[in-house]
Order: C-alpha cells, then structure tokens, then sequence
C-alpha cells in the first residue's frame, strides 16, 4: 500500500561519504563509562541494515473487509507537493526486498513483559528527565558537528508560547495526525518552531516580538490555509471562497509593520486577527524573502520529541522521552525544483532502486526537498542516543514523497488556529473538527474507513468504546466534535490503565534495543498486520473503497 512511493525523497547522493569519516572521527572520541549519545551510530556506522526501512508498519496493514487506513496519506497531492499517490491505497507496490515485513516487534504481543514491570516502577521512570543529560552531553562535545537542542524546556514558555529561554522557539497547540499518532496508540507529542533571526528583529535589526509573531502569524496563513491565499495586487474576490472560510485566523497582529492589507477590508489596521491576502514579502529583517503558500522559507527549525504518557498530567506529556527529532529546512526549492525531485522519486521508483539519502547520523539525512533530519532515541537505559543511520532512514519516509504533507510536514498545518494554537500541546478542548472539504469529524471518517482506532484493528479499547457489538456508534464519537459535549482528548487518549501498558511495553523494546524491528509493538495478538505481502492488490479497489480525499489541512 505504502512502499516505494512512499519511501521518501533520496536528496543528493553526494556527500555519502561522509558517514564513515564522520563516524570514525566521532568513534575515536568516545570511550570510558561516562554517558555518551553517539557512541552507538558510531559503533554501526557503515552497516547497510534494511534498505527499505522508510517504508513504515502501517504498510503491511490488512485491509479485511474493506478496513483503509492508507487514505490519510496516500492521496491527491496538491499544489507544490504534486504527488497523487493513491494508487498505493489499491496495491502492495512493494520491491522485493521489502515484500517480508521487517517490523517484527509489531507481530510479538507485549503484554506479558508489560505485565512484569509494575505501576509505581513505570511511573518513577517516565517522571525522569532524559533530555537534560542528552544538552549537557552535547554541549561537552564542541567536535560535534550535528544539532545540539538549545531548547531550555526546565525554563518553559511565556503565555504566548515563546520559550522563555530567549531561544526563538515557540510552542505549537496541532491536531495530531489521525491513526498512529494518537495518544490511545502509545505516545504523547509536543511540537516547536523557529525561524531564522531575521525573521525575529525589525528592519533596524533590533529583536522585535512584535515583527516575529507577524512572520509566524504570516507563515501560519501561508501553510495552514486548506486553499492559497492570493496575493496583494491580485483582483478583488480571488481566492476569497475558501475551504473551510475566508482566509486563516491568526493572533493579533500589525498591518502596518506588515505594510499591506491583510484583511482585505480597504484599511491599515495596528491589530488585526484574519489574513485573507498574503503579501509578497516576510516583515522586518525578513524583508527580502518571499511568502510562498504551502513551502517554509530556508532555515526553519521545527523540534517535536515523542513521550512516554502521563497518565496524571492532563497533556498526557511524561518527562521521559522516547524520541527528540529535528528538521531544518537547509534549501528552499522553487516550483520547477520540487516538480522535478517528484520526477525522479517516480523514476527511481520504477528503476526499482532502493532509497538513498545525504547525509549521516551525526549531521542528519537529508530529502530531495530540503529537509535536513536528525534523531535521538533511547538506549537501554533510558538515555537519548543519536539514532543509527538505518534508524534514521525510518524517519524519512514521512517527510520526503508523501501525497498528503504541505512541504513534507504535518503539524503547522494542523495548528489550531490564532493565538489557542501559540501554546504547549493539549487536547482538552480541541474539537474533532473534519478534514478540508469533508462534511464529518474526522475522527469519525478514521473510525468508518479504518474499522477501528489503528491501521492494524488491534486497539482492544477503542473498539470496546466505539465499536459495541462490532458497530461504530457515530453518535458517541460525535459528542467530540463541534456542538458536542466533549472533546478530542476524549476520543484519543487512553484510559490510565492502557496508558501504563503502552509505556510498560515500549520499556521492553528499549531494554532490548531491537529498533531496527520496529518501534510498534502490540498488546495482544496482532491480527491486522502481514507477515509477507504475497497479492499485488490490496483488494481496497475492487471493493470501491479508495479515497482521494485525504487532506493533512482541516477546517476549523
């Protein structure tokens, strides 16, 4: 359903070798009993492992019944991002090599090695702070060449969002992705953005709060607007019927540090809270960049971590991360550019060539499209560790050839719109509202086409919830969306006794350290999921359940 489209932008070949000098270098520098978050992408560099590994588990989903949950990604792209990749809905186009599903750890059931660890022993451990120790073991480290989290998160954010570490960093309140990413199916996350320094100071170069929130509130109505938003100068009513409403809600801010309507009401206001008409340029020292609908500009930063959850904190965000990722937008590709790495994704798809991408761990992979990532995960004990480049390749396949992203990202585009989405992540009063050009929440399209709260039908209580007798009560699902008495955090976060088995058995596969089997795993015997893809077809075609309509945008 998800393989070699799916597999993600290869980015330049050059560069490659760079790996095993750099993990040489790096190798030579480690040693002792002390913590050190490299040594192990050190100590693999140069092993090859699963070329295929950004093919994730969702692919090997069954779709019994007509169950799909390939429509949330596999869809008709849309402006800059011109993949139409819903045809991996009907087939298997997987290579051979990836035809045997890699993903192990996915069809082993976890429950008993949940089961032996108890509740206060979970919780004393998700309560601990890893990353802290991975900042301070980076920073005593001035060789190395790959990101270094500058994120003071002991220090917090100010009731704007704004780290209060002066970093630039600002919280992001998103809707997460439906399936996978909700809490119920075994982590929490938070999201941060940044953007270069000129887009923080004011055309004397002096910082400037004022001229940053413009840029972000600029941004947010360039990526989370479910249509472009036409540009100043363009004839009056162009692109003013919108999916969803006319132009996107954003905080407070000033036209006149804009210089531009951005309302469209005739005037130059000092506050205002719609943008409806994009201007040609960013504001402040940003002046000279173009605002581009649906593309970040050069040197956006954007660091998400995935958690354990706290059952006993309303975010449901543990202290202990699972993972810290990171994204930079290194190159800012013009249309004709980003048209011609689709191009030769579907040409190198064809060939059959395995994905190949730039870069190493200790510097990040980098997509056909710009995107520079770099990955920590945890070791055996629970410390954040650089992930090894077969690790690393495991994160591409989202954030490279994927018919649904807006420049290969998810989560700005989801923002909660205004100054609601200018915070640290919480789904308690967020609405389950639908997709772009859906009627329905979109929790409830989920459930109707997935025939169940995961790809793999296996989240016991969500179907208890959801699906009595084996029926989905629209009903009760929809007492989360707009008009309802309840919210999304009522519809995707677990119960606190799943909650403490989801940790309990992820803390399993890390005692292991078997990632390159996967970071899925199942409390009970995996049912959805293949073992080897032997039919071409899905069966989703025949069954005339393919759905071109899957949007990463909503509307709120």
């Amino acid at each position: 359903m998800r393989d070699r489209g799916f597999r993600g932008g290869r980015g330049r070949r050059a560069g490659l070798g760079f790996a095993a000098a750099a993990a040489a270098a790096l190798a030579a520098g480690c040693g002792g009993e002390g913590y050190d978050p490299l040594a192990t992408a050190a100590a693999r560099a140069g092993r090859m492992g699963n070329p295929e590994a950004s093919i994730p588990p969702m692919c090997y989903a069954t779709t019994a019944g007509g169950a799909n949950g390939c429509w949330t990604c596999h869809t008709t792209g849309r402006g800059p991002n011109a993949l139409a990749d819903h045809e991996l809905q009907r087939a298997y186009s997987f290579s051979d090599a990836a035809r045997k599903n890699p993903w192990t750890n996915l069809l082993e059931d976890l429950s008993a090695a949940a089961a032996r660890t108890s509740d206060a022993e979970i919780l004393e451990y998700i309560r601990e702070d890893n990353y802290a120790p991975l900042r301070k073991a980076l920073s005593a480290r001035p060789g190395y060449p790959g990101y270094v989290p500058d994120l003071d998160l002991d220090a917090g954010f100010d009731e704007e969002g704004f780290a209060r570490d002066g970093s630039g960093y600002r919280a992001v309140r998103y809707k997460p992705f439906p399936g996978s990413f909700w809490p119920t199916n075994g982590s929490a996350g938070d999201v941060f953005i940044r953007l270069p320094v000129a887009f923080r100071v004011g055309a004397d170069g002096a910082p400037s709060r004022e001229v940053y929130k413009l840029n972000l509130a600029l941004l947010e109505a360039a990526i989370a607007s479910p249509s472009p938003l036409p540009r100043q100068g363009e004839g009056p009513g162009a692109g003013l019927s919108l999916e969803g409403g006319a132009g996107r809600e954003v905080e407070p801010v000033s036209e006149i540090l804009a210089g531009a309507d951005l309302d469209g009401d005739g005037a130059i206001s000092a506050a205002v809270t719609r943008i409806r008409r994009l201007p040609a340029r960013y504001a402040g020292g940003a002046a000279g960049v173009v605002v581009r609908s649906w593309v970040y500009p050069r040197g956006t930063e954007l660091l998400h971590s995935v958690r354990y959850l706290d059952p006993d904190r309303p975010s449901l965000l543990a202290a202990r991360m699972k993972e810290l990722r990171y994204a930079r937008k290194v190159e800012e590709l013009d249309d004709w550019a980003i048209a011609r790495a689709h191009e030769l994704e579907a040409e190198e798809k064809d060939e059959g060539q395995p994905p190949v991408y730039a870069g190493a761990p200790e510097v990040g992979l980098r997509n056909a499209f710009g995107w520079q990532l770099q990955a920590f995960i945890e070791d055996e004990r629970g410390r954040l560790r650089l992930q090894t480049a077969e690790e690393h390749r495991a994160c591409m396949g989202c954030h490279s050839a994927v018919g649904v992203t807006v420049d290969h990202t998810f989560s700005l585009a989801r923002k909660v719109p205004g100054a609601a989405g200018w915070r640290h992540q919480d789904l308690r009063g967020m609405p389950d509202v639908p997709q772009a050009g859906h009627a329905e929440p979109e929790v409830l399209t989920y459930l109707r086409r997935a025939h169940g709260g995961d790809d793999y039908r296996a989240n016991a209580e969500m179907l208890a919830r959801f699906f009595p007798g084996g029926v989905l009560d629209e009903e009760e699902v929809r007492r989360g969306a707009p008009g309802g008495d309840r919210d999304l955090a009522y519809l995707v976060a677990p119960s606190r006794e799943r909650a403490l088995l989801l940790d309990k058995a992820y803390r399993a596969l890390v005692r292991a350290q078997r990632f390159e089997e996967g970071r899925e795993f199942s409390l009970g015997p995996a049912k959805g999921i293949l073992r080897v893809v032997e039919e071409e077809s899905t069966g989703l075609g025949e069954g005339e359940r393919v759905y071109l309509d899957g949007r990463v945008h909503l509307a709120w």
